[in-house]
């Protein structure tokens, strides 16, 4: 998928879900769960306990290859080398925690869109210099929705997707403070834990609902 269009998808669809697998069978089902409950935009976190998260990003990206409706990327990169890895194995975008311009200049010599996270205004701005579309605000619960105005008060050309703290209870608070997207990992996956995909769909459902609704009003 061309850059435009994973840029374009997830600023409509604005719901990222952050998977951050024991290992590749629960990951599996995760993803399967969080796709029922209509949520396509899928990151996969370079944090595993057992297995190789990236051949595990690998196998979700050929399985969900034809269906043009899923988008798989990966998250927790903190170098240009997982960076390099992870688009090799299908990643259409790269989720960073911290700001690190190596791996932004590898993502964009790939043309991959490149979301790196950032708590000040000083990141945020080398962030844009760097060429980045997308700015990670993370972690989110720290920084909270006020905060995308007062990164945009001095910075509005850029965008900006909270990760960290997002739930169902405040999702449109962020949408209405002009989030382009946003990302929500344990609020959304908490059902995983105990082997309760059906909650975790239940909980997609939830987050869908609650996204169209504060973009309706």
């Amino acid at each position: 998928m061309q850059k435009e269009q994973v840029l374009s998808r997830m600023k409509e669809e604005c719901l990222v879900a952050v998977i951050r697998a024991k290992n590749r069978e629960q990951g599996e089902k995760v993803v399967e769960a969080v796709i029922e409950g209509g949520i396509h935009f899928i990151e996969i976190t370079m944090t595993m306990d057992e297995g190789n998260p990236i051949e595990f990003l690998a196998a979700m990206s050929e399985k969900y290859r034809k269906d043009d409706r899923i988008v798989i990327g990966a998250g927790t990169v903190l170098d240009p080398e997982t960076a390099r890895a992870v688009i090799l194995a299908g990643a259409n975008y790269v989720v960073s925690p911290g700001l690190n311009l190596d791996t932004i200049r590898l993502c964009n010599r790939y043309r991959v869109p490149m979301l790196p996270g950032v708590m000040t205004p000083t990141e945020a701005i080398t962030a844009l210099e760097a060429g980045c579309d997308v700015i990670k605000l993370f972690p989110g619960n720290i920084l909270g929705p006020a905060a995308i105005s007062s990164f945009r008060g001095p910075l509005p050309q850029g965008n900006f997707m909270p990760s960290g703290g997002v739930d169902v209870d405040n999702v449109d608070k962020w949408l209405k403070a002009g989030a382009y997207a946003v990302g929500t990992g344990s609020s959304l996956t908490k059902g995983a834990k105990t082997g309760d995909f059906a909650a975790v769909t239940a909980k997609a459902k939830e987050f869908v609902a609650a996204v169209a609704a504060a973009r309706a009003n």
